[in-house]
């Protein structure tokens, strides 16, 4: 709304018009103003419809938002390909596979991609045009999709299968498997990631990362594995990295693993 001066007229009236005037303005704007109960109660329903309104939209969007639907997410995953695989298995190995994530890790991952707690350029673009509903359905597809092994390294099975199942109490690094299951299939409900299968060049490139003091945010979920990758030297990582690769199946074991 915009407002105009309305100016003033030359004074060519008498003094006892204009008070007149005046008079008569006083009179009619006290006939025409509803008594202040009246305008009170006037006024609560239109301050009540405005707040609806406007807590309309917030909750149309909350109520739009469903299970993820995984046909309608392989179309919207289609361009996740490039990196991830059609089908969620990357070929090049600095690239995490999905196949197998939960959808709700994946939908957690998305969000903190999208508001930047978690950095990544290239993730950043993707992440940034996406819906809540969008995330889900894409989550839905890749959980969807079954996440193929990879061979561990022999001569470090020992130590990283150690680690994977008992921890280190001299290190004071706890089991993976207490958060991430034996099979390495993870824990949809907390949100700790399915690891099985996973590269071991991703796996080893993201703890030492941890390491190094990278955080993923600063709630409490997202301090956990710096604080436990801070405790692991370069061997330990290389183990537990290739370890996870090889693992696969329900009994916990790794795959076929390599002279």
């Amino acid at each position: 709304m915009s407002f105009r001066s309305a100016g003033f007229r030359p004074a060519v009236l008498g003094a006892a018009v204009a008070l007149a005037l005046a008079l008569s303005s006083t009179t009619l704007m006290a006939q025409d103003a509803p008594p202040p109960a009246a305008a009170a109660t006037a006024a609560a329903p239109a301050s009540s419809t405005a707040v609806a309104a406007a807590a309309a939209p917030v909750a149309a969007t909350e109520a739009a938002v469903k299970p993820g639907d995984a046909t309608a997410g392989q179309a919207k995953a289609a361009v996740c390909g490039a990196c991830h695989g059609l089908d969620g298995n990357s070929a090049d190995a600095q690239y995490p596979k999905l196949a197998g994530q939960s959808e709700q890790y994946i939908v957690r991952q998305l969000t903190d991609f999208k508001s930047g707690k978690r950095q990544n350029p290239i993730m950043l673009g993707m992440a940034t045009p996406l819906s809540t509903q969008d995330m889900h359905d894409i989550g839905a597809y890749f959980a969807s999709q079954k996440s193929l092994p990879g061979v561990a390294d022999q001569a470090l099975v020992e130590r990283g299968q150690t680690l994977f199942r008992q921890g280190d109490v001299k290190l004071g690094v706890p089991a993976c498997m207490a958060c991430h299951s034996i099979d390495g299939s993870g824990n949809p409900g907390a949100m700790y990631p399915h690891l099985a299968g996973q590269h071991a060049q991703y796996i080893e490139a993201t703890l030492k990362a941890w390491h190094d003091g990278t955080s993923w945010g600063t709630d409490a979920h997202s301090q956990i594995m710096p604080t436990i990758a801070s405790k692991l030297d370069a061997d330990d990582i290389n183990a537990l990295a290739s370890y996870i690769e090889g693992l696969h199946g329900t009994d916990g074991q790794p795959a076929a693993a390599t002279p």
